[in-house]
């Protein structure tokens, strides 16, 4: 997609701009996202005072890849809960270094005041704006359980209101939280199919040292799942979700040093590898059982 738009290859700078989050600074609670260790901002550079500075440390990081344009990626926390100025000044800059060629920020659906969204509306007319909202999951029970903080309907107007204003909306959903099945899993990526959304974002469970999930894991509550049964999860999401939607991830990898679980998932090469076959050999089609039904008709 990136080869097809830009025209060359495109790679994606992780940056850390300094925020935080509802659900740990006392608004809606102290502890964070039971599964959150660092805001999933693991690998991020720190991009608070100086922007340009920032990139130009991420690039070298990955200059071996080959890339001339990036993706300016905040990642880290909710990468909307600031004040407008300290986003214009962090958003502006990013946007307007010369080699990158898109800004990607990742956010909650319930932090996407109209100010904001006409911020950014403002910015995607300069160059491309991609907001990603971590849903995870559209089980209530599950978004308890993990202290989403928000219900479902905040994500279907937040989308909405991305959708309205014109900027590109990608969609984290997490594959193998705590009681759910296959079928579950599937409801999600289903949902997301419908919502409007662009691309999605598939991510096993990680179990992480320093996180309440670990200490769940460590008193048998549940069981993370091996790669097969990830496996067969994802090509059941595959098949629910439009085939023109941009998949942006079929899985992720934690910072090895806090991995307690799976452990397979820390040979990132070998669970592509496993996961090309597997599509191979069972057929799998993006959008084969695919309905068209949104979801504000439903």
């Amino acid at each position: 997609m990136l080869r097809e738009e830009f025209g060359e290859k495109v790679y994606k700078l992780s940056l850390d701009g300094g925020f935080t989050c509802p659900t740990r600074d006392g608004t809606k609670g102290t502890r964070g996202c039971i599964f959150c260790a660092g805001g999933s901002g693991d690998f991020s550079i720190p991009a608070g005072k100086n922007v340009w500075e920032a990139i130009e440390t991420a690039k070298s990081l990955v200059a071996d890849k080959g890339a001339r344009k990036y993706i300016a990626y905040f990642q880290s926390y909710t990468g909307t809960y600031a004040t407008l100025d300290k986003l214009r000044n962090l958003y502006t800059q990013a946007i307007r270094h010369p080699d990158v060629a898109v800004l990607s920020v990742a956010t909650r659906p319930d932090c996407l005041k109209d100010s904001v969204i006409s911020l950014l509306q403002e910015l995607n007319r300069e160059k491309p704006v991609w907001i990603e909202l971590g849903l995870q999951t559209i089980h209530e029970e599950t978004a308890a359980y993990f202290r989403r903080g928000y219900p479902l309907p905040v994500f279907d107007q937040a989308v909405k209101n991305l959708q309205d204003a014109g900027i590109t909306v990608i969609v984290h959903m997490i594959l193998g939280l705590p009681g759910e099945t296959p079928e579950m899993m599937r409801e999600t990526a289903a949902y997301i199919g419908r919502s409007g959304a662009q691309g999605i974002k598939f991510q096993l469970l990680h179990v992480l040292k320093g996180t309440d999930l670990a200490i769940d894991y460590a008193s048998g509550k549940f069981q993370t799942l091996s790669l097969e049964e990830y496996i067969g999860a994802l090509e059941l999401c595959l098949e629910s979700i439009p085939p023109e939607m941009v998949v942006h991830r079929l899985t992720g990898d934690g910072a090895k040093r806090d991995l307690i679980a799976p452990l397979w998932s820390a040979d990132k090469k070998t669970v592509l590898n496993t996961i090309s076959r597997a599509f191979e050999r069972d057929g799998v089609i993006q959008g084969k059982n695919w309905t068209v039904t949104r979801n504000e008709e439903r």
